[in-house]
């Protein structure tokens, strides 16, 4: 059973997802927050899996929380689930830490699935988010991030990496490697420690800011 709390000020929102939800067996709704600060505290006492997080919201917006949860908890997936469709956001949030990037218009499926990827520790952006985050390949670096004259990738980390961007998972890797999945966790912990990052989503954003992705 998949755990998750839903984060978003709005209340028709978060009882239109609680019905959708309730459909699937192996998802479980545990908690709602109508804001970034109720859903830190929510975490700390419910611990979920998955967290669907909205970004604009009031007293504390999605973007710190995810920043905040991140630091905090770890192990909990965000999946953000947002009304906005905009690059600057996305990116940002996918920095931060975030597994996913939805917007609240998705077709349930792909919604299951990406709380499903999420909670497995994987990655999992629709094709159009993931050509808007390749096509910040040149795009300047924000401050917080390593510049792309530090980051010193092996070819096969390349390999790696551009295999992540395309969504293919450890197990895809490996076969197409021929190495183990363990070999493959362990140059995505390499990946993750030279990008400054520690979740695929955020390994790719900051890899096509870097410009690392700008042949994918």
């Amino acid at each position: 059973m998949i755990k998750i709390l839903i984060a978003d000020d709005h209340l028709l929102i978060r009882q239109g997802l609680r019905l959708i939800l309730e459909t699937e067996e192996d998802l479980e709704l545990v908690g709602e927050a109508s804001d970034g600060r109720e859903a830190l505290h929510l975490c700390k006492k419910l611990k979920p899996d998955v967290v669907l997080m909205d970004l604009r919201m009031p007293t504390m917006d999605g973007l710190t929380a995810i920043e905040q949860l991140r630091a905090a908890q770890p192990d909990i997936a965000i999946v953000i689930l947002t009304t906005f469709n905009e690059d600057d956001l996305m990116m940002r949030g996918l920095q931060a830490g975030a597994r996913g990037y939805l917007l609240k218009d998705t077709d349930r499926n792909t919604l299951f699935n990406t709380i499903r990827a999420a909670a497995r520790g994987e990655t999992l952006l629709k094709p159009e988010i993931m050509a808007r985050v390749l096509s910040h390949a040149n795009t300047p670096a924000p401050a917080h991030t390593k510049t792309a004259d530090t980051v010193n990738l092996t070819e096969r980390e390349q390999e790696v990496l551009a295999a992540v961007a395309r969504g293919e998972r450890s197990k895809e890797i490996a076969a197409q490697l021929g190495i183990s999945e363990r070999t493959v966790k362990a140059y995505l912990a390499s990946i993750y420690g030279k990008l400054g990052v520690d979740s695929r989503a955020a390994a790719i954003a900051v890899a096509a800011q870097r410009g690392l992705l700008g042949n994918q």
